[in-house]
């Protein structure tokens, strides 16, 4: 799988949304093991952008390993600074199945309880109203009503 090909300025904008970022991948004077190269696919699938600590000494491994990566992994190569390595892969769309039968789940409305003297902050109350309940504009909670069927239907039931 070849590595990712990106511009000087889109590789400037990773960089630049790389720096707060934290090591999530180790790599120990073993070298690249299929271990690591397991464990950095997992974190470039649920990252996409992140940094990896080589702990060895030598820097033409190092330079060895980050491109046998981006090769390995079809990730582009954003930076190498020191024992430092940015990876970057576009995370894939996770596929979201639909259930048919999915009812409404239950939401949460944050609420505004006025204060009868002016200069007093309004009362912040969050509900959570269920499917089968409604929100007045009172701020109370209801149940739903049953909707009433017509008689030529409960006739033909």
């Amino acid at each position: 799988m070849p590595q990712i090909q990106l511009t000087p300025a889109q590789r400037k904008v990773h960089r630049a949304e790389a720096h707060h970022l934290d090591p999530v991948v180790m790599i120990g004077n073993d070298g690249l093991t299929p271990a690591v190269v397991k464990e950095t696919d997992a974190a470039l699938k649920a990252h996409g952008l992140i940094k990896i600590r080589v702990l060895g000494d030598d820097r033409v491994a190092r330079e060895a390993m980050f491109n046998q990566l981006a090769e390995d992994l079809s990730a582009a190569p954003i930076q190498h600074i020191g024992k430092l390595l940015v990876l970057w892969r576009p995370v894939p769309e996770k596929e979201k199945t639909i259930s048919e039968d999915r009812m409404a789940g239950p939401r949460d409305f944050k609420v505004l309880k006025y204060s009868s003297r002016g200069g007093q902050r309004p009362e912040v109350k969050t509900l959570r109203v269920l499917g089968n309940q409604r929100l007045t504009s009172g701020g109370q909670v209801k149940r739903a009503k049953v909707k009433q069927k017509s008689i030529k239907k409960r006739n033909q039931a």
